[in-house]
């Protein structure tokens, strides 16, 4: 064998002019369109809904005296875009009571572009001679304060701005202020991107002892409301405890209250690259087991963040002593999938229904590699196939879809019994493709139109469990799914009983251990809410997933989405026609494979486009998983 498998913003509205925006291009600063124009630098216009450089910077800029009600809310809109600590400057367009009550660190408001300002509609408050002015836009998502990113099908915002007019500071005349305004923060999507980033934090999968990634939004830079930088709002973020929508499935290490030591908002390593983290009184007692933990979810929260090298972590008491100490080597143990070193193998099914396994750094068309065992041997050609991430063990479903079945991968075996057997009369009805979980636990679906199921083989042998799914009703069924390696997340395609097929995330839920345990997968999520036909899926790390679909009116795409639904443009892939499936491997050490009706099994490496990989034909590319 020739691989080894043992491894392992022109914003519009009425009545509202052109902005000029001016960038110093030097230093990288975006200058609101009533602010005063540098006289040195160079100076090029920049649209602000361009998705644009995340070193842009908007500076929010005053209400100049005697602004008329219009200028009051387009400088509001504005400023809400700007890095002003503590949103100061927004604060000024507000009544002193608005300013009071408003929370910015509230929620999040996520529109296609910039939100659309009306006239103001007089009649609306005929009575105090105020204004108000509608507001509306395309809302895609919303970010709550838990900095969870939660996306929606593309729906109409509506919302106002009202304004009155109180007098002014210095006693003489009055002023137009903001008196009703929507809550938290208004944002284009471009100025969301640019504004926000998205980290992975990490809590120990419930019962056990590995981590998974819990993806939320943090600030680019300093944070307005906190002052902190963004290592030390990724860390808070993180002592604050899990997304409500993962929460009920994991655990922090931390104990409940562990904040950060009162004052701290920054945070840096020293020449060692170690990150020494001061907390508060409650992790003060915490054992050394514990707070190794403790010091792994922080370590692989961290080693997301591009903008500083984390080698290990020093945990402190609230007394400046040392809890534990903690290096990034160390905290492996804790990871879902080991790091075997190498490359992950890609494997497919050749057309006559045998394994084949393809060397992850061999040239183009190159003929593929039996496996070894039945699989390999083809005493039952397969339809579609899953390899556990040991590389040790296949889950094949045979040509018929019939049965799903578990063999050996790394030597001759008898072929066993069947796990599952589907009774529906048509092939295309019958087993989807099964998934491996890190636990080693199997998963595949009975797509079944008289009685849909979801199915887990513990331990990927014996006694099958049926999975409690509440929403497979009313003709819905699972088309394919793909669970991540932690266990407690599930990518579904879900074939819909208008026939659309439609992206959703569930949650693994387990109750009970032995060889039966009640597992449940609930609470979906949508992926991409904006695709209206997706093909494939695959898990492409621990929150990301790669995904063949179209949006409405559009050609097939493939991209990255994260497991929160967040995209961006930079996230698709080259073009390639006739996707129907696709699959990533954990890390970006191995390209991208995918089987396209017209070019076969191709490969997608770094910087590079898609390349034919085998010669034979086949189908049912997959990596571990």
């Amino acid at each position: 064998m020739g691989s080894d498998f043992r491894g392992k913003r022109k914003r519009a509205g009425g009545g509202r002019g052109a902005r000029t925006s001016a960038l110093l291009a030097c230093g990288g600063f975006l200058v609101a369109g009533c602010a005063t124009m540098p006289d040195s630098g160079d100076v090029r216009d920049v649209k602000a809904s361009n998705p644009g450089d995340s070193q842009v910077r908007v500076y929010a800029v005053q209400p100049r005296e005697n602004a008329e009600p219009d200028e009051i809310v387009d400088g509001f809109l504005e400023a809400m875009t700007s890095d002003d600590p503590g949103f100061a400057t927004a604060r000024t367009y507000l009544t002193k009571q608005a300013a009071r009550t408003w929370r910015p660190a509230q929620s999040i408001t996520v529109l296609t572009t910039a939100p659309d300002r009306e006239q103001a509609d007089r009649l609306a408050d005929p009575e105090n001679q105020g204004r108000s002015y509608p507001i509306r836009g395309r809302q895609i998502a919303t970010v709550d304060s838990r900095h969870a990113y939660q996306p929606v099908n593309p729906v109409e915002y509506k919302d106002f701005i009202h304004v009155v007019q109180q007098p002014a500071a210095d006693g003489k005349g009055k002023e137009w202020r903001i008196d009703h305004l929507p809550p938290g923060l208004v944002l284009s999507e471009a100025d969301f991107q640019r504004n926000y980033r998205s980290v992975n934090k990490y809590y120990f999968a419930s019962g056990e002892d590995w981590v998974v990634a819990d993806p939320v939004y943090i600030r680019q830079r300093q944070d307005p409301a906190t002052r902190m930088d963004p290592v030390t709002q990724t860390v808070k973020a993180l002592l604050e405890g899990p997304t409500n929508w993962l929460k009920p499935s994991v655990d922090s290490r931390f104990p409940s209250g562990t904040q950060l030591k009162a004052g701290v908002t920054s945070l840096a390593t020293d020449d060692q690259s170690t990150l020494k983290v001061p907390l508060n009184a409650k992790a003060d007692r915490v054992g050394g087991e514990v707070c190794r933990r403790m010091a792994a979810q922080l370590l692989f929260t961290l080693g997301g963040l591009t903008s500083v090298r984390v080698e290990q972590v020093e945990l402190q008491r609230s007394d400046g002593e040392r809890l534990c100490v903690l290096s990034k080597a160390q905290a492996e143990e804790f990871a879902p999938v080991r790091d075997s070193g190498r490359a992950e193998n890609p494997f497919f099914v050749d057309e006559d229904g045998t394994l084949m396994a393809m060397p992850v750094g061999g040239k183009a068309d190159t003929p593929g590699d039996e496996t070894p065992g039945p699989f390999g041997k083809g005493r039952m050609p397969l339809r579609s196939v899953a390899v556990d991430r040991d590389e040790s063990r296949a889950a094949g479903v045979s040509k018929d879809g019939k049965e799903l079945r578990v063999a050996s991968i790394l030597s001759d075996q008898e072929l066993r019994p069947a796990l599952l057997t589907s009774r529906a009369a048509r092939p295309e009805d019958r087993l989807s493709a099964p998934s491996w979980d890190g636990r080693g636990d199997l998963w595949a679906a009975d797509r079944d139109p008289s009685k849909p199921r979801l199915w887990v083989v513990p331990d990927g042998e014996g006694e099958p469990v049926e999975v409690r799914a509440p929403w497979l009703t009313d003709g819905v069924r699972v088309e394919s799914l793909r669970v991540s390696a932690d266990g407690v997340r599930i990518a579904l395609l879900l074939k819909e009983k208008d026939g659309d097929t439609t992206l959703r995330i569930g949650r693994v839920e387990r109750e009970g251990g032995g060889a039966r345990p009640a597992v449940a997968v609930v609470d979906l999520q949508p992926v991409a809410p904006r695709m209206e036909a997706v093909t494939s899926v695959s898990w492409a790390g621990p929150s990301r997933l790669v995904v063949v679909g179209k949006e409405a009116g559009g050609v097939q795409q493939i991209r990255y989405v994260q497991t929160d639904g967040a995209t961006s443009t930079a996230s698709i892939l080259p073009g390639l026609n006739g996707v129907t499936a696709v699959s990533a491997p954990h890390d970006d050490r191995a390209p991208v494979v995918a089987y396209s009706g017209n070019d076969g099994i191709v490969r997608l490496e770094t910087g590079a486009n898609w390349q034919r990989m085998v010669k034979v034909l086949g189908s049912s590319p997959v990596y571990p998983g």
